[in-house]
């Protein structure tokens, strides 16, 4: 009996350890199947010399992320869990019915949970308009579009979560009437979609496929007036060759390929420098027999989009930066700047405004003034050649669609981008913005108002002196 107890503990330490001895003999290189970035193996030390006190919990998620057959072993578990169980292994999927896969971040969208307030729709808003309008100042062609949630538009693959739904309505649709408002050049991408008979997303990915991408870049295209190809009943052909993203966080050793389409008239366009995904940050693309330059900020789904526009302009340069730097539209002399943000991203685009110095504005009418205070903090970084103004305005100053005004040093008096900032567990609407360039400010503190415009008045609620914040 002892040597059976004996065997037995054996083979159960000769199990536990073999994670750990597989990662000796190298064996971590299969966790590079999952699409996500792993824990690096901690420092001793921190940048500052001092003991890393967090070293052993640090350690400890190193080797949760790198054990040998790590990959297999959730795969394992992730198949069990979903086959049977119909429950996704991975927290930011959604395991939904008849193999298809849902991005959970889109979630809240779809239940109509923790909305935006009105106010961040309307800074959404507001901001696009204030682009576009200093764009078309400069002779520059605006377009703003939005790539539909999978589950926006096919949420009859979604799970149970149905009977969770607080309501139809979503960020989206909700913000439509602030751009329809602000004359926003939009392209409602989700209403084409919603038109078209066949699904055009790919099941165990979050994103379109390469038809759907055609078609969205046609609609954008459109829009701008750009003279391109239409790849509308061109000939195609369609492998089993797709692996999508949602299925590598979620069974990274048993991969499902799915059809995907390929045209038969490829875009035609060169990359400038060498790239190795269409996911690069900054990416340079040229079309030498076509003319005009474009600019445009995008995020994973321009991935497929970016042939397709590319092959419409002689230039074009694609950033997945934020915030955007619209400076990129004189660098490269833009005829046209788009801006495509998946849906899921709004709540993103209400707390990140573009990087814009802001040229002064003209108020000739009467100017009121409250003698309190309705900012509660202001501050002033350097941004390089230019500042960057920031602020907060306390809720009972301002409306749902207020414009904020500063007036700097008793002089010029510039808009503020709207914006969103968190603050603890809330999302507050009431900051602001501002970029203007050094030259505008004086030697130490500059005397800053905050004015809020509604309609056609203009009040002065805040008096501050400011100085710019040293760099650390």
């Amino acid at each position: 009996m002892k040597k059976w107890r004996l065997l037995y503990c054996t083979c159960f330490f000769a199990v536990c350890l073999c994670p750990f001895v597989g990662m000796l003999l190298n064996q971590e290189g299969e966790t590079e199947a999952e699409n996500r970035r792993l824990a690096e193996f901690p420092a001793i030390r921190t940048e500052e010399g001092d003991i890393n006190r967090e070293w052993l919990s640090e350690a400890g998620e190193y080797f949760q992320d790198h054990f040998a057959f790590r990959s297999k072993m959730v795969t394992a578990n992730a198949l069990v869990q979903g086959k049977l169980l119909g429950v996704s292994t991975a927290s930011g999927v959604i395991q939904g019915e008849d193999g298809w896969l849902y991005y959970k971040d889109s979630l809240n969208d779809y239940l109509g949970t923790e909305l935006l307030p009105e106010r961040s729709l309307f800074n959404i808003a507001h901001t696009l308009g204030i682009m576009q309008r200093n764009l078309e100042q400069r002779g520059i062609d605006f377009v703003f579009a939005v790539a539909p949630n999978k589950n926006s538009l096919y949420g009859e693959h979604m799970p149970y979560y149905d009977q969770c739904k607080v309501t139809d309505e979503n960020n989206l649709k909700r913000l439509k009437p602030y751009l329809e408002q602000e004359g926003v050049n939009y392209t409602d991408l989700y209403e084409c979609f919603q038109e078209q008979t066949e699904v055009l997303y790919h099941s165990r990915d979050s994103h379109w496929n390469n038809k759907g991408a055609a078609l969205a870049s046609d609609r954008i295209l459109s829009a701008l007036e750009k003279e391109h190809i239409s790849y509308e009943g061109e000939p195609y052909e369609v492998r089993e060759d797709f692996v999508g993203d949602l299925d590598k966080m979620l069974y990274p050793e048993a991969l499902t390929l799915e059809e995907e389409v390929y045209y038969e008239h490829a875009p035609e366009f060169a990359y400038v420098e060498e790239v190795e995904s269409n996911f690069a940050p900054r990416i340079s693309t040229v079309s030498p027999e076509k003319e005009g330059s474009l600019v445009m900020y995008r995020d994973s789904f321009g991935n497929t989009l970016l042939p397709f526009m590319a092959e419409a302009y002689g230039k074009a340069y694609f950033s997945r930066g934020v915030p955007y730097q619209l400076s990129d539209a004189d660098t490269y002399q833009a005829d046209a700047v788009v801006v495509e943000r998946a849906e899921r991203f709004l709540p993103e685009m209400a707390a990140a405004p573009p990087v814009l110095e802001a040229s002064p504005v003209i108020w000739e009418k009467e100017i009121a003034e409250k003698s309190d205070n309705g900012t509660s903090w202001i501050t002033m970084k350097p941004q390089g050649v230019i500042m960057q103004i920031t602020g907060r305005i306390l809720p009972e100053y301002l409306k749902t669609d207020s414009e904020i005004y500063l007036r700097i040093n008793g002089a010029s008096i510039y808009e503020a981008f709207p914006m969103s900032i968190e603050t603890g567990d809330n999302v507050d609407s009431g900051g602001f913005c501002l970029y203007v360039g050094v030259e505008k400010l004086q030697e130490g503190p500059d005397f800053i108002e905050i004015m809020v415009r509604n309609d056609h008045t203009m009040e002065i609620i805040s008096k501050q002196q400011v100085e710019e914040e040293m760099n650390k």
